[in-house]
Parts: structure tokens; sequence; C-alpha cells
């Protein structure tokens, strides 16, 4: 059986302040490097046998964390990005909201393509599933810890899983530093085992930031 970790980053400056990030580089903060310390054991003791994550700071440096307490490197893939916001990204919520009304009222809807450049739900499901597979098949029937982001992981999730989005929507976000596990024998396939799962507690922030 081959045990998947997806594990969100921790918290950045643009998490706090509800601006959104999508593909920018944005590095994590104080209490982002706290999170993947303080989380960082837990996932240690499951004892990894590959860590992959995205190439984005935030990402890899949360990767990182593990990666001390393991030994084992860690693989870079962009297709872990986070989902990109078109002409959204390093806005604040609240400016999309104004300048974007009708793409921001589909986006809040759940529209898979809401516009405005913002990549579509199948696309980032797909480009996020193929990366998670391709982790998991680096050691099969071992563990592998994958770290990406809030909006990618519950996607790339939902596409193992052959979840519709819609599906996906009654799945609550991830907490920074939170992460979903899924495992996967030759009967069942993909399954999800557990979800949000993490040291320290706090809201989880809307997937676009």
């Amino acid at each position: 059986m081959t045990r998947l970790i997806v594990w969100r980053h921790g918290n950045t400056d643009w998490n706090a302040a509800g601006r959104v990030q999508g593909q920018t580089d944005v590095p994590l903060n104080d209490l982002g490097r706290e999170q993947a310390r303080a989380a960082a054991p837990v996932l240690a003791a499951l004892r990894p046998d590959a860590i992959v994550a995205s190439d984005l700071r935030r990402a890899a440096d949360t990767a990182a964390a593990l990666a001390a307490l393991t030994g084992l490197p860690v693989r870079s893939d962009a297709r872990l990005r986070e989902r990109h916001f078109g002409q959204w990204q390093g806005l604040a919520l609240t400016e999309a909201a104004e300048r974007f009304p009708d793409e921001y009222a589909r986006w809040r809807a759940g529209d898979p393509d809401p516009g405005a450049g913002i990549e579509s739900l199948h696309d980032l499901g797909k480009r996020l599933g193929a990366a998670f597979q391709a982790a998991a098949d680096l050691a099969t029937g071992g563990t592998v810890v994958v770290t990406t982001h809030g909006g990618g992981a519950r996607q790339g999730v939902g596409h193992l899983l052959g979840w519709d989005h819609m599906v996906l929507r009654s799945l609550g976000s991830l907490a920074n530093c939170h992460w979903t596990e899924l495992r996967h024998d030759d009967v069942r396939g993909w399954h999800l085992r557990a979800h949000n799962v993490g040291l320290i507690t706090q809201p989880a922030l809307t997937d676009a930031v």
C-alpha cells in the first residue's frame, strides 16, 4: 500500500493579509517557519521514503524543515505550484471583488473557469493530479510527502479520487501546514484516509491566498 501525504505550506504575510498569491513567489513568515518546524517531527515519524515540493519558496522551505530531520533530498516539481490566478495575483481579495465583480461572483459560486485569466479547475486538477501520481510512483508501497498549496492540494486530491469539482467544494480547505492523507492499493485504488490534519489550530483561509 502506498501512502501519499499532501502537505500545505506554512503561513505567509500574504496569507495573513488576505492577498491573492497564486503563483507569486512569496516566502514564509515567522509563523510559517514555526509551523513547519512544529509539523516536521510528526511527519518524520511516518518514515517518508521521498519528499517532493513545489518550486515556490513557501512550499520548498516548508519541505526543507522535514528534510532536515529525515536526511532526504527535496525533489522539486513545478507542477505542484498553486493555481494561477491571472489578473488577481497580488491583489487583496477585496480589490479583486471590486475590480472584477462578475468574475469574483462566478469564482465564489464555484464556477470552474471564472475568467480574469484564472486557471480552470479542470487544468489545475489534471496538473496537480499528475504530479501527485508521479510523486507516489517514486516509492510504490512506501510513504511520500508532497508539499504544495491549498487550492492545488484540493483539486489534485480530487483528480486522484475521481471526484467532481462540485463534490470537492464540500471538502474543507487545508489550513497552513496541515495535510491530507491518501492511500493506494491494487483493489481500491486511491482513497482518502484523513484530511486537514495538523498541530496548530487556526481558521483555514480561502484557497486563493
